[in-house]
């Protein structure tokens, strides 16, 4: 591959693994993330003509523009930006930190409409691009327990499949790709935090890997409009919305089990604050149950 992307997010989680395999695919990468240390550790090794590490708060506009001034002084263009940054503070809607709440909704909502607004009036000169913003299943359908990262991600959602339509007459397209609870740095933020239960209600807990290609090897092809990882847990969601008091009458069935997977990795993993900063250990085992590695909407 020659494509020119940039990665937001990039030293953890989903951003650092889609960074990677776009390196080994051949791509030239500038990698973004708020946190210098690790992005550069990340990085080391990297061959210098084809890829870049630069500090990024998604939340200036002023770094958004320096950072796509610099991949286009490098490259002359931009084929590619997934906007991977995200942030979680569980918290019920009565309890949650008021400063918690402007920082989900500024990272993960507004940060990621600033990064699309300035790389898409790059892509429309260009006459070509492809924007991957990176949702969550709670985009689908409000989770009780982290209701202000559920509502940022109802708007990245919504921002996203506007901006598609918007942006598809002039070459350009826009995907959002919406995972179940991954296996990141994201889920430790969960443990330790009761009200977050519902989140761990699916099967099992998917690995930034899995999530990363589809991102590389899928939708970066593919360019579909919205993608549910997996499909099966999407058309739950949606449907518990569709249908009057389904949502109210599943809820504490999923809880009890979110509850229940919750515990088993607090027992091998604790919370961030339990751990004072240790290296966390290996995930809890949990059911590893077959599910897609994606699922397709149909474009419209």
């Amino acid at each position: 591959m020659n494509r020119v992307v940039l990665v937001t997010g990039a030293s953890s989680g989903i951003g650092r693994r889609t960074a990677e395999l776009l390196v080994e695919a051949g791509d030239r990468v500038l990698a973004l993330d708020v946190n210098e240390g690790a992005l550069h550790e990340l990085a080391r090794g990297w061959p210098a003509d084809r890829t870049g590490a630069r500090r990024l708060d998604v939340r200036d506009a002023a770094a958004w523009r320096a950072a796509i001034d610099d991949a286009l002084a490098r490259w002359g263009r931009i084929d590619a930006l997934l906007n991977v940054a995200g942030v979680l503070v569980p918290g019920r809607a009565h309890e949650t930190p008021l400063e918690a709440i402007e920082r989900q909704v500024d990272v993960n909502a507004k940060g990621l409409m600033l990064g699309t607004r300035l790389v898409t009036e790059v892509m429309v000169r260009q006459g070509h691009g492809h924007v991957v913003n990176v949702g969550s299943l709670a985009a689908l359908v409000p989770v009780p327990g982290i209701g202000a990262y559920s509502a940022s991600k109802f708007a990245v959602r919504a921002y996203s499949l506007a901006a598609a339509r918007e942006l598809a007459p002039h070459g350009v397209a826009v995907s959002v790709v919406c995972p179940d609870l991954v296996d990141t740095p994201m889920l430790d933020a969960q443990l330790g935090h009761e009200e977050a239960a519902l989140a761990f209600s699916g099967p099992r807990a998917l690995s930034a890997d899995e999530v990363a290609r589809c991102l590389v090897d899928r939708v970066l092809l593919t360019r579909e409009r919205e993608v549910w990882i997996p499909a099966y847990r999407g058309w739950l969601a949606r449907l518990s919305e569709v249908v009057p008091g389904l949502a109210d009458r599943i809820y504490g069935v999923l809880t009890r089990h979110g509850r229940r997977a919750q515990r088993a990795f607090e027992a091998r993993r604790p919370s961030p604050a339990q751990r004072n900063g240790a290296t966390p250990h290996p995930p809890a085992p949990w059911p590893p149950a077959e599910a897609p590695a994606g699922g397709r909407l149909p474009r419209g």
